[in-house]
């Protein structure tokens, strides 16, 4: 009866392999699939997170947690430390000094060797060029729609980090530009990153 079974499926499943696999070899593409190549995604810029972005990682916050209120940094043990953190992948280096990108000794090879550049690239990860508000930098401490283990950090969007966020986040440097462009010079006022401000909007 076993064997009877057997013989009766075998054929049925082959049939339904090469249903699947549109003809041919069952394990293959259909012929009408095309798998085009991607479009190079854009990069944010560096200086605008060294002069804007990176002190909202070092300042001590007010984090509520289930009412409890205290205060931290980001940066701190226990948080997004990279040597102490618990926070999972992103992480910071807290005593990540800045790097003078005036400086010609800084070639985009020091600079990625640094330990600001390694906070950049950490919170890059936790971003959606082009998307503040689908990037976890932006929701998870405003726990929207994501738990965050260390609380409520942001009360809303109209958090002045925040809109320091969501307007790096927003502000991609132009296709086919590495972070050091110099189009990262607009997001200040004046258009200096060594005398403006820092824009967010």
């Amino acid at each position: 009866m076993h064997a009877m079974t057997l013989k009766t499926l075998l054929p049925l499943t082959a049939l339904l392999l090469v249903s699947c696999g549109g003809g041919g070899n069952p394990l293959g593409n259909p012929s009408d699939v095309d798998n085009s190549g991607g479009v190079t995604g854009q990069k944010l810029s560096f200086i605008y997170f060294q002069k804007c972005i990176n002190p909202i990682f070092q300042a001590q916050l007010q984090i509520n947690i289930n009412g409890v209120i205290s205060t931290n940094s980001c940066a701190g043990s226990g948080c997004h430390d990279n040597t102490n953190g618990t926070g999972g992948a992103f992480r910071v280096v807290p005593t990540a000094a800045e790097v003078d990108l005036a400086d010609p000794a800084n070639t985009p090879e020091v600079v990625r060797d640094s330990d600001m550049y390694k906070n950049f690239y950490s919170a890059q990860g936790e971003v959606i060029p082009g998307s503040p508000t689908t990037s976890r930098l932006v929701t998870k401490p405003q726990v929207l729609g994501v738990l965050h283990g260390g609380g409520l950090i942001f009360e809303n969007d109209q958090d002045p980090n925040v809109k320091l966020l969501q307007y790096w986040i927003g502000h991609p440097s132009p296709q086919g530009q590495d972070e050091f462009s110099v189009a990262g010079n607009s997001m200040f006022t004046p258009a200096d990153p060594a005398t403006g401000v820092c824009n967010t909007q």
